[in-house]
């Protein structure tokens, strides 16, 4: 009699073949001898999978549907009367097809012709061209596009050929044996690296690439406001792709050199002043030479040393504003360290007329001490 193979997928007579895969992923997940080692459902497996063999073939199901068994017709050719061609438990790729709908894809060939990558390029530059801007001829190493092939890779006169080993896929597929049938690879063409075509004559500048390295010189202009550190994109000046595909982008990364009096805070700059004591008692003009060029400086009488003076408008611009930063003008008040006699005569004639000698101070600065201590005493 043969075998009904609808009856041991448990289905009737006139299923879709979507409930033929729901019945066998069903049985597959719990007679599959990795989960289930008793031999009786080895044994049921191999029926599960013989079934599920002849209803999805169309020509089988219709010699099942017709009364008979494809396999005993068939299976004389097929190892004993696997259906797999083998004795184990069936394809990887069949039980792959019931579970998941579909058997192995293929990306197919890519294309020869890809992008380029960035790359980047630092410059040094002094503080007053970040400040004011400025145009820089910079030269750099990158893949240019070969003028020799236009980017097509081959000789003059010639063309690319289709790949005998994946035939033009990109892809080759190899066919191994397992414990769970065959299992079907499938990985890049080794040949052609996925594209599909060889060149059989390169050209001879590029060596097939399509691009070649080359050094040029390319001007940058440098806005003004930019600090150390910024980077300034140059949209396809980057390295041209192989296959002469589009350049990538050039990023020009700013490094400012230390200026020998200023200083850079973002958009402020800063600077000292070292005056001598007579000077911030009695106030001066100072002379002081920034980067618009010479302007000057008040310093009022009494200025402290810790002082700071603000130059409105002398900074760096605001990159991505209006107006400029401030100049902060730091003073430092010089305590002379070596006097002559004449000049110590002056300068404790001084502290007597301000009441500042040191012995009187000393007795002053402690009765006055002592006092407050009392009087904080006594109010508690």
């Amino acid at each position: 009699m043969p075998t009904d193979y609808y009856a041991v997928l448990g289905l009737s007579r006139g299923a879709s073949d979507s409930e033929i895969k729901r019945a066998y992923r069903r049985l597959a997940r719990d007679l599959h001898p990795d989960v289930n080692p008793d031999p009786e459902a080895k044994e049921r497996f191999q029926e599960v999978n013989r079934a599920y063999q002849a209803l999805t073939d169309p020509d089988k199901r219709r010699i099942v549907d017709l009364g008979g068994d494809p396999f005993d017709t068939a299976g004389a050719g097929m190892g004993g009367g696997n259906p797999f061609g083998g004795g184990g438990f069936g394809g990887l790729g069949d039980i792959m097809d019931a579970f998941f709908g579909g058997g192995t894809t293929t990306r197919g060939p890519r294309s020869r012709v890809r992008a380029g990558g960035d790359a980047l390029i630092r410059v040094e530059l002094d503080l007053d061209e970040t400040v004011f801007g400025t145009t820089k001829d910079i030269t750099v190493d990158t893949a240019v596009l070969c003028t020799a092939c236009s980017g097509a890779g081959t000789a003059p006169g010639t063309h690319p050929a289709t790949c005998t080993t994946c035939a033009g896929r990109g892809e080759v597929q190899s066919v191994q044996r397992s414990f769970l049938g065959q299992v079907v690879s499938t990985r890049t063409c080794p040949s052609c690296a996925g594209t599909g075509q060889i060149i059989p004559e390169p050209c001879p500048q590029c060596g097939g690439d399509g691009r070649v390295r080359a050094r040029r010189t390319i001007p940058v202009k440098v806005p003004a406001g930019v600090e150390d550190g910024m980077r300034i994109r140059l949209t396809g000046h980057g390295e041209v792709g192989p296959g002469g595909g589009p350049a990538g982008d050039l990023y020009v990364e700013i490094h400012e050199r230390p200026h020998p009096v200023f200083t850079r805070d973002g958009e402020d700059l800063h600077c000292r002043v070292t005056l001598p004591m007579t000077s911030a008692a009695l106030g001066t003009t100072l002379s002081l030479k920034t980067l618009d060029g010479e302007t000057d400086l008040d310093i009022k009488p009494g200025t402290q040393s810790g002082s700071v003076l603000t130059l409105r408008a002398q900074g760096a611009p605001r990159l991505r504003a209006t107006g400029r930063g401030n100049l902060l003008v730091h003073v430092e008040v010089q305590t002379p360290t070596r006097l002559d006699p004449e000049q110590e005569k002056l300068l404790r004639e001084l502290a007597v007329l301000r009441g500042e000698d040191s012995a009187g101070s000393s007795r002053e600065t402690q009765q006055g001490f002592f006092s407050r201590v009392r009087d904080a005493w006594n109010g508690h």
